[in-house]
């Protein structure tokens, strides 16, 4: 399957006027062959031409009058990754005068997506790394990623949002893994269950996971907790 970047800086265009376009940072976990050990990941899209031909970019795509911000985003994820995210939230606009060759504003999106969620088909011209340890992006994406990152670290202290990147059912130590993926750091397992298990965004279930280990014990969302408080504007979405 054969996908190329929509970013709308990889357009040639001679017009000076101000365009409005939207790129997504979606966030995973992944665990680095030989490593039993979950990172952050984001999907990249190789440029296939100039300004940065060959570099790594953020999928992306200009936004189409018909449509809404979120519609834009989910579109032109989908169009360049064939991701479709549980989670979706606007982060940040970006503006700088000298960020791409013609004037550009760009709605930049964040999300999440469950590893279960990602297609088994290898689509050409994408590739996953690790969100912490880029290399050298096109345009001004690698202080993108800086920021949604130093945003997702922060929201996972006072939300329930690392819960978007799990499955349906979880063990406790599932949950913390995904925290200390985000966090960068090891956790304190039986602090953890206290915290979580006092927060009221977990339900037992009377099933468990086995295997290696003693029998653990599988939790599920409290779906009457929203991953995120989006404030006011989120009753419109």
């Amino acid at each position: 399957m054969t996908r190329t970047s929509t970013f709308p800086e990889a357009a040639e265009t001679a017009v000076d006027a101000t365009r409005v376009a939207v790129s997504t940072v979606i966030f995973t976990l992944r665990r680095r062959a030989g490593s039993e050990t979950a990172t952050v990941a984001i999907p990249l899209v190789r440029r296939t031409r100039d300004p940065h031909e060959g570099l790594w970019a953020l999928p992306g795509g200009w936004l189409d009058v018909t449509e809404g911000l979120d519609a834009a985003a989910a579109r032109t994820l989908g169009e360049t990754t064939g991701l479709a995210p549980s989670y979706l939230e606007q982060l940040y606009a970006f503006g700088d005068v000298d960020r791409s060759p013609t004037r550009v504003i760009s709605i930049v999106y964040w999300a999440l997506i469950r590893p279960d969620e990602i297609p088994d088909e290898n689509v050409e011209n994408v590739q996953w790394f690790d969100a912490a340890a880029l290399p050298q992006l096109a345009f001004d994406h690698n202080a993108i990623v800086d920021y949604a990152l130093w945003r997702l670290r922060n929201k996972v202290g006072y939300s329930r949002i690392a819960h978007g990147l799990l499955a349906d059912e979880f063990t406790l130590a599932e949950l913390r893994e995904v925290y200390e993926a985000i966090l960068g750091k090891r956790l304190d397992p039986a602090n953890f269950r206290r915290q979580v298990e006092n927060s009221g965004t977990l339900i037992p279930t009377d099933r468990f996971r086995t295997g290696s280990h003693r029998p653990a014990r599988l939790y599920r969302y409290n779906q009457g907790v929203e991953l995120a408080d989006r404030g006011p504007l989120g009753i419109h979405h």
